[in-house]
């Protein structure tokens, strides 16, 4: 038999490594900034979310400055918006903050209408009497102690939010009960407010705590001791 002769490998041709021109980047040179927005291309993200945010913008600059402009108040009203506005977009990420400022304006509101409903009341019923709003001060005081108060404690056990909510409310309806006793309102809103940070703080919480175990240790002493036949 005669050997089988291998055939020779053929030589496979030698490819050059010369880099592909990518065909997802453009070929041409990028636009200035101006001929990007003024030619609008679908194709540019850029230029195409740009245009309608400067018409609004331009829209809403345009109408607030008329509005401001129609008086002082009017000023004043768009001013606070304004301020009001930016607060509640920086405090966007924080809702427990967010939540207890609202509630607090909400209470500092109520509180100050039923003071001078309590106090026209009064007024009309004796004339010697005067309007004085002493107690309106003295629960926006007590409203921004809940307030403050809720954020001092460092390591709070629940949400600060509830726990400014839950005083706002004790506040309320301590403004209610001083339509009708002008001098034990504003102490019974201050007891209220301050009975609800010592509850709900971590100090609060920790004697309940020991209070407890007290009690169990109490309770499994009776629980040992032999009872009398």
């Amino acid at each position: 038999m005669t050997p089988r002769v291998d055939s020779p490998k053929r030589a496979r041709p030698v490819r050059s490594r010369t880099p592909r021109p990518d065909a997802s980047k453009p070929t041409t040179p990028p636009l200035p900034l101006l001929r990007r927005f003024l030619r609008q291309e679908k194709t540019d993200d850029w230029a195409v979310r740009l245009l309608p945010r400067v018409v609004f913008g331009v829209a809403a600059l345009y109408t607030v400055i008329t509005l401001a402009s129609q008086s002082g108040s009017s000023f004043v009203a768009v001013v606070t918006a304004l301020l009001l506005g930016l607060a509640l977009w920086l405090l966007r990420r924080r809702t427990q903050l967010l939540l207890a400022i609202g509630v607090s304006i909400l209470a500092i509101a109520f509180t100050g209408y039923f003071s001078a409903v309590g106090d026209a009341a009064r007024t009309s019923e004796d004339a010697s009497a005067t309007v004085t709003g002493t107690a309106a001060f003295g629960y926006w005081a007590l409203a921004g102690m809940a307030l403050l108060g809720a954020w001092m404690v460092k390591e709070h056990p629940g949400r600060r939010g509830v726990t400014v909510v839950l005083a706002d409310v004790i506040l309320v309806i301590a403004s209610v009960v001083g339509m009708f006793l002008p001098e034990a309102g504003v102490p019974l809103g201050f007891l209220g407010v301050l009975g609800v940070l010592a509850m709900r703080g971590s100090s609060a919480k920790a004697v309940a705590g020991r209070a407890r175990q007290a009690l169990g240790r109490l309770r499994t002493r009776k629980a040992s001791d032999p009872t009398d036949s």
